[in-house]
């Protein structure tokens, strides 16, 4: 979402790095490019103005001009402030210090995406707070808003207040909260009617909800590809209705990213979750630190080790890291490994998060590098026997054809997949005469990845390793992905 955005930081404070020492000068023409830069991505002006007047008052000062690495001290200072502006280290969370059924209130537009977020949050809710969760549509304006609701919730396995045509807002809330105290919910999550545009009727409704289900939590949810307009939106709702907190959705998308870097400081309200994506799965908690990391460059790699730890199953792993241990790598490995990428946001995703990977990620672009490469590697080795999965040493030039006519592929595609079996055996081969898994670790220190053999980037042949992928990723990946 911020790929324009951190592209244009990464270049002003390339430059600061470049240069030895900095005078005051040097920092305003920096402080400049940047404020540009935020502007061009749709940051309300007067937040941007605040910001670059914060940043440039702290980096003109002596403890910074006068330091041994005075550009890498302004870039602290701009990831603090952007850390600040998007609302503080502190994540929010949900407030569910209440008595049970804790009524979480869903607001905003129509077309925003509020009623998928209302699912995902349930299904949230459910999955990783262990609560026992109800949802009910109040939207009686759009069509099957109430049937939507009702077929999300069963794809996600939390239960939806019956529908009973005919009924109003205020009467479906009050049987909602009736059917929650008798069926021992623990959170009831009301997804609201959306409008066009903010009017006064919009408004009544929603007040009119809240006085009779006394909502702990109101969430507005914002779509983030409207940029501006979302924070007038958010601005809005939060002149009229009590709001604990923010939703953007479709974070994922191409916007500019200036509805999150303006929606805390004009609205004054944390953003809580951010969707990012279709899946019903796609709702992250949003945290302000890694956010700002990810803008200037630095990598989320705490985010990467909780899609690990979430996707990754535990016996899999276990299972996998005893056959390498023994320097056993098979092609059923290579697929599982793959199959992990998939599961955990895909080439894309991963680099992203990687600190440093900005041009990495840029450069699997332009060669047409994309999630399609894993599917198709998978559906190469899916059109292998078992038998072939496991001693890859049997595929000849006929068993290479059929392969190949099998995934639709060709033959030099089935070849690279093998190349790649053969370093990464190669590599694991490797790890066990050095002691195994365990002493690599050692070797590379403490602090490294779930499933990188605790070498935290560097695998075999000095190529970065990806999560899961025991940091033995070949060296030419780029050849080998390539098509």
């Amino acid at each position: 979402m911020f790929d324009t955005l951190s592209d244009r930081l990464g270049s002003v404070f390339d430059k600061l790095r470049g240069r030895g020492a900095l005078n005051e000068q040097d920092v305003r023409d920096a402080m400049r490019e940047v404020r540009i830069a935020l502007l061009e991505a749709d940051v309300a002006l007067p937040v941007a103005r605040r910001f670059i007047d914060d940043v440039t008052e702290k980096a003109v000062g002596q403890s910074v001009l006068k330091s041994v690495t005075p550009g890498q001290q302004v870039v602290k200072i701009v990831n603090d402030a952007l850390v600040e502006m998007l609302g503080g280290e502190e994540v929010p969370g949900l407030d569910l210090n209440a008595a049970p059924p804790v009524v979480i209130l869903m607001v905003g537009l129509q077309g925003s995406g509020k009623t998928t977020s209302t699912a995902k949050l349930g299904k949230l809710l459910k999955e990783k707070h262990g609560k026992k969760a109800m949802m009910a549509s109040l939207d009686v304006n759009r069509p099957a808003a109430q049937e939507q609701l009702r077929v999300l919730g069963e794809q996600v396995g939390v239960a939806t207040l019956p529908i009973i045509a005919g009924q109003q807002p205020v009467e479906i809330a009050s049987r909602a909260m009736q059917a929650a105290k008798l069926q021992a919910v623990d959170v009831l999550l009301l997804d609201t009617a959306g409008r066009l545009h903010v009017d006064q009727q919009l408004m009544e409704e929603m007040k009119a909800v809240a006085a009779i289900s006394n909502p702990k939590e109101t969430l507005l949810v914002v779509d983030s590809l409207t940029g501006q307009d979302a924070v007038n939106v958010a601005q809005s709702f939060a002149g009229q209705v009590d709001l604990t907190g923010v939703i953007l959705t479709r974070m994922d998308g191409d916007a500019r990213g200036g509805a999150a870097l303006s929606m805390r400081a004009v609205t004054g309200k944390p953003i809580k979750f951010a969707g990012m994506g279709e899946k019903l799965d796609a709702l992250e908690v949003f945290h302000p630190g890694r956010v700002a990391g990810r803008i200037l460059g630095m990598g989320d790699i705490v985010s990467i080790v909780e899609k690990a730890a979430a996707t990754i199953k535990e016996e899999e792993a276990e299972a996998m890291a005893k056959r390498m241990a023994k320097g056993q790598f098979d092609l059923n490995d290579l697929r599982t490994q793959l199959r992990q990428m998939q599961s955990m946001g895909g080439l894309g995703a991963l680099a992203g998060m990687m600190p440093g990977m900005k041009k990495a990620k840029a450069a699997m672009e332009q060669s047409g590098m994309d999630d399609k490469v894993l599917l198709r590697m998978d559906a190469i080795i899916g059109s292998m026997t078992p038998k072939e999965r496991t001693r890859p040493d049997l595929l000849n030039a006929k068993r290479k054809i059929r392969i190949a006519n099998g995934s639709g592929t060709q033959v030099q595609d089935v070849n690279k997949i093998l190349k790649m079996h053969q370093e990464m055996e190669r590599a694991m081969k490797q790890i066990k005469k050095m002691g195994g898994l365990g002493a690599l670790g050692k070797l590379f220190g403490k602090g490294g990845l779930p499933g990188m053999g605790g070498g935290g980037m560097g695998g075999a042949g000095g190529a970065g390793g990806l999560p899961g992928l025991g940091g033995a990723m070949p060296s030419n990946l780029n050849d080998l992905l390539k098509k």
